[in-house]
Parts: C-alpha cells; sequence; structure tokens
C-alpha cells in the first residue's frame, strides 16, 4: 500500500531531490547522517532553519554539501506545513493527484519508463507552490519508492504481493520508454532494484 505516513513522505522527497544528477548509493549511504542533519526530517522544525543552519548543513560531510539542494529542503518544508494546512495531509492531496496506487505490468526493465503523466502533473503541482528540486523524474522516483506507483516487473514475485488489496489499476500513460537508473529510496532502508522498482518495503 501507498506510504501514508506524511513525515516520511516528506522525508523520500526531500531525498529524492538530493539525488537528482547524483548515484542512488551516494544518498543511501548518507541517509543517516541526513536523518541527523534534518531534525529527523520533521518538516516543522526544518521549516525553521534559517542562515545558521544552513552554514552547518554545508559543513557537515556526512550530507550532500550542495547550497541549492540544502536551501531547497528548506524552502519545501514550508511549503510542504502550508500544502498540509490545506490539504488536511500530504498524502490524502498525492492520493487525490495521483488517482489511487497504479500497478504497472512491465515485462522488461527497458520498458520502465523515467516520467509519467502522472509524475508531470505532480511535479507541476508541486513546484506552482514552492517545492524544489521536484521535476518530473525525480517526483517519479518518489511515487515509487513511497509505494504510488508498482513497477516491479511481472516476473518478480514482489509485484503479486503489492498487487494485492491495489487501489487502483490503469494503463500507464508513458512520456519516457528508456528505464531510469536504480534510484527509488527505500522507505526505512533496504536495497536498490533494478529498473526503478520501488525496493522491498520494511515489514
Amino acid at each position: 500500500m501507498p506510504l501514508s505516513d506524511d513525515r516520511a513522505l516528506f522525508e523520500l522527497l526531500v531525498l529524492e531531490g538530493f539525488q537528482a544528477g547524483l548515484s542512488f548509493l551516494t544518498i543511501l549511504r548518507k541517509r543517516e547522517g541526513f536523518r541527523r542533519a534534518f531534525a529527523g526530517f520533521r518538516p516543522e522544525k526544518v521549516a525553521r532553519f534559517g542562515k545558521r543552519e544552513v552554514a552547518r548543513l554545508l559543513a557537515d560531510p556526512s550530507i550532500v554539501r550542495h547550497r541549492g539542494k540544502i536551501e531547497g529542503a528548506v524552502r519545501s518544508a514550508r511549503a510542504f506545513l502550508v500544502l498540509r494546512r490545506e490539504a488536511g495531509s500530504f498524502a490524502g492531496f498525492l492520493e487525490g493527484l495521483v488517482g489511487g496506487r497504479r500497478v504497472n505490468a512491465w515485462r522488461r526493465a527497458g520498458e520502465v519508463p523515467d516520467a509519467t503523466v502522472e509524475s508531470h502533473a505532480l511535479s507541476r503541482a508541486l513546484r506552482a507552490r514552492g517545492f524544489a528540486f521536484v521535476g518530473p523524474v525525480t517526483c517519479y522516483a518518489f511515487m515509487q519508492a513511497s509505494g504510488l506507483v508498482n513497477d516491479h516487473l511481472v516476473g518478480c514475485f514482489r509485484h503479486a504481493e503489492l498487487s494485492r488489496g491495489r487501489t487502483g489499476a490503469r494503463p500507464p500513460r508513458r512520456t519516457a520508454r528508456r528505464a531510469p537508473p536504480d534510484r527509488a529510496l527505500p522507505r526505512g532502508g533496504g536495497t536498490p532494484r533494478r529498473g526503478g522498482a520501488p525496493p522491498r518495503p520494511p515489514p
């Protein structure tokens, strides 16, 4: 089922943004450092970060020290709080925008797109609200990691497991054909999956 915890969703969204232009493993190896540096990804705390906190993060070797991405995470935290007040929850906003969890039926890794109509719509909606580093490819990786889309190949045992209790299954509307890199971040740890498919969720 899609992830419904707003704090965890905020963490995934920020980490996917930090991964832009970098390898999956770079972020995965620094995940605990990110959690410490960003106050456990509690958006209420990150939203209060100012120049002093940004300077501290720029000197922290346990994270990716990119000023634009750090400042973007702070802006995203502030936008996140506003959106949550308006929508009731970030998870509810995502559900309403994406329209239910998608279960795809890819047979080869090369069929998996790096962005879709839905990820473009999510990107536009988040950018309009002030979120940073939320391009359509980043948003699609976020959708995979948070369970909003099941991109496991049909021959993978996880495809059937995650398809049970699905909230919606529709023919995919792709905007690209090439397979994305191993980039969907695990929800709570674990290892990357091939073809951009979401990793095994925690028990």
